[in-house]
This record gives C-alpha cells, sequence and structure tokens, in this order.
C-alpha cells in the first residue's frame, strides 16, 4: 500500500495520543447505560464527560452536558505528566512510535474508501484510468476539505499530523494543562501556526457532550485510548456516534480485556518497566473487539446506521464495524498493523491487546 509522500520523520515527530493516558473508568462496558456516579476518570478530555465539574470553570467551551466521568483529582494527576508529552524518549515515546501506524490506519479507512455510491465502476475500458486514480488517494493532503475531530487529544501528537494532512482540525481535551502544551507545541511549528490562525487547527478545552449537545458534526471522529478511561463507556461511544456526519468515519483504539493485555500494559508496562505510569490503566475497564462490534450494532444504530463490514459480511452477524490488532515489535521499535481473515485465529491473535476499530455512517 503506497505511503503518504509526508517524510516518516514528520509523522513520528507527532505522533498519536497517549496509549497510556488519564482518565480511569469504574464501570465495566455494557450495552446499556448504567446511572454509576464518576469514578476517577479524567485527564484526557476522553472521557464520556462534560466539560463540567471543577474543569468547567477553566475557559472551555462552555454549554455543561447532562451528565460527566471527569475527576478534578485524576485531571490533577496527569496534567502533572503534560510537559512530557513531546518528549520522544519519555512517557509518551510508545505512542510517539505509534502514531505512524495509526496514520496509516486512517489513510486506508478514509483516503481508499469506495462506497458503493462513490466507487466508479470498472469497465475494459477505463482500468488504467481507475488504476492511476487509485495510486494518487493517499497521497499529498488526503484529508484536504475533511472536518476531523480529536477527542482526547492530549499534548496534541495525532492532531498535527491530521492537520498536516490536510485535515481542519477541532482537538478537544478535558486537561487544560494539555490543551496549553498543544497549543504551545503547535505554534512553534510555522506551518501549524498558520493553520492555527486560518481557523483549520484548533485545540479546546471542552468535552465531546459539550460538542454533541451543540449539534456538532464531522467527517471523521477520532479518539485514541480513551473509551478505557471512561466511566459511562457506552453513553461516550453513543455521543461519538452522534458526531459523525454521513458518509463519515468514527476510529478508536483501545486495549481488549484478556490476561496477554493484562501482562504487557499492567504488569510489564507499569509494574515492571515502569514504561507507564502505574495505576494509568485498570484492567476491568478493557473492552474487548467483539463487545464493541456488537454494541455500535445493538445500541448505535445497527445496519440502518452504519455500513456493514464487506470483508465480513458472510460470517460475521450482529455486529458493526472492522477491529484490527495493533502489534509493537521491540526489535524494530515500531507498531505494525495485524493481518488475518476474519473470524481466523490468526486475527484474534493479532487482537488480544491494542486494537483499532473503525465504522463509517451511512449516507
Amino acid at each position: 500500500m503506497p505511503r503518504p509522500t509526508l517524510p516518516r520523520s514528520v509523522l513520528l515527530r507527532r505522533s498519536v495520543r497517549p496509549n497510556i493516558n488519564p482518565i480511569i473508568i469504574n464501570r465495566s462496558f455494557s450495552s446499556t447505560p448504567t446511572s454509576c456516579s464518576p469514578s476517577p476518570s479524567s485527564s484526557r478530555q476522553i472521557a464520556s464527560s462534560s466539560s463540567s465539574s471543577s474543569a468547567a470553570s477553566s475557559s472551555s467551551s462552555s454549554s455543561a452536558s447532562t451528565f460527566s466521568t471527569i475527576n478534578e483529582s485524576e485531571i490533577s494527576h496527569f496534567s502533572k505528566l503534560s510537559s512530557q508529552w513531546w518528549d520522544e524518549t519519555g512517557e509518551f515515546k510508545l505512542l510517539h512510535r505509534m502514531n505512524p501506524t495509526r496514520i496509516e490506519y486512517i489513510r486506508e479507512k478514509v483516503a481508499f474508501d469506495y462506497s458503493s455510491e462513490q466507487a466508479p465502476e470498472w469497465t475494459f475500458e477505463n482500468r488504467y484510468e481507475i488504476e492511476i486514480e487509485n495510486e494518487k488517494r493517499g497521497q499529498g493532503l488526503w484529508l484536504s476539505g475533511k472536518s476531523i475531530l480529536d477527542v482526547g487529544c492530549g499534548g496534541g501528537l495525532l492532531s498535527e499530523s491530521l492537520s498536516r494532512l490536510g485535515g481542519n482540525v477541532l482537538a478537544i481535551d478535558a486537561s487544560k494543562e494539555n490543551i496549553n502544551i498543544a497549543n504551545i507545541h503547535s505554534n512553534q511549528d510555522s506551518y501549524l501556526k498558520k493553520q492555527i490562525k486560518k481557523g483549520q487547527l484548533e485545540f479546546r478545552h471542552t468535552s465531546a457532550e459539550v460538542l454533541r449537545d451543540q449539534n456538532e458534526k464531522f467527517d471523521l471522529v477520532c479518539s485514541m485510548e480513551v473509551v478505557e478511561h471512561v466511566d459511562k463507556p457506552t453513553e461516550f461511544l453513543k455521543c461519538l456516534g452522534d458526531m459523525v456526519k454521513p458518509g463519515g468515519h468514527l476510529i478508536l483504539s483501545t486495549i481488549s480485556r484478556t490476561p496477554l493485555s493484562q501482562l504487557l500494559t499492567l504488569t510489564l508496562a507499569e509494574d515492571v518497566l515502569k514504561l507507564v505510569t502505574p495505576g494509568t490503566h485498570t484492567y476491568k475497564k478493557f473492552i474487548k473487539p467483539e463487545e464493541l462490534r456488537r454494541f455500535v450494532y445493538s445500541d448505535m444504530g445497527g445496519n440502518e446506521i452504519w455500513y456493514k463490514e464487506e470483508n465480513s459480511n458472510d460470517i460475521v452477524k450482529n455486529e458493526i464495524g472492522e477491529t484490527r490488532g495493533i502489534i509493537y515489535d521491540p526489535l524494530a521499535g515500531s507498531w505494525k498493523l495485524w493481518n488475518g481473515v476474519q473470524g481466523s485465529l490468526w486475527k484474534g491473535l493479532g487482537e488480544q491487546c491494542n486494537y483499532m476499530f473503525h465504522a463509517r455512517k451511512r449516507l
């Protein structure tokens, strides 16, 4: 698959948001929301939260929502890490290395997307024209003209990359310190500074619920390593889905609830190697890929709202979206997307820890 024309070093420099970030959920994933009180959830805007509570008093984007899972003590704790966002050898170094792979996945789903409504009809006569067109897709500023929401942007690692690829990006976070760091860093870059002045890149201290209540809609809604940290994951997912325009894309990354993820994410990364601040993750809040796909089907409109996954229509029922493992190779020092046929043991092995999710809303 062709790679973007932007140099790899540029993408690496603006890595994706923390896979290890704030907000801790005090409830397990289920297809029906329950009324639990917000538990230590916090730091990255990520939570199915409103910008309310103590955090709301700051200069965020007004308007309170109906509920919040943000916990001020958690925001305070993870805000202390904000100065490390752009240290590629520090707390978030694995996220910096993950950024090119996440961009690759977004590119595959957005730039190379051919819905039945827009796909050119293949004929023997125009076969070469289609090949040429395919080669152009995903190169250069392939996000030009698209409105993008990055929920839980942290220091802006993913947001900066999306902006450099032409997107009109709104990046939000519940931590004011994170937003400050994101603004400071992006303003040090001449291109990004111009994008900010033109209103095509904005870092805002607010929540997804506030934007949803304002009826905001986007071509692409991203939320990386967030859903496993919120207090009400079902409500959070619905909120994200509501903000996807018809024909738009919802792309997430999260962690599966398996013994392997517990070993790698908690025991090794947090307790033994101290790559991540201990206490960042809670095992019971991890969500399995099939749980996520089934929830989107059962509680977010199913096939009437979202396109079916073409590669698995024949074997997967009552599920929406594609999940795909993302694996870290310690020898190469990089992350890789895991391939495999839906329903196969091989594909399942790749989704035992970190994985991506994609769904596209019907036109």
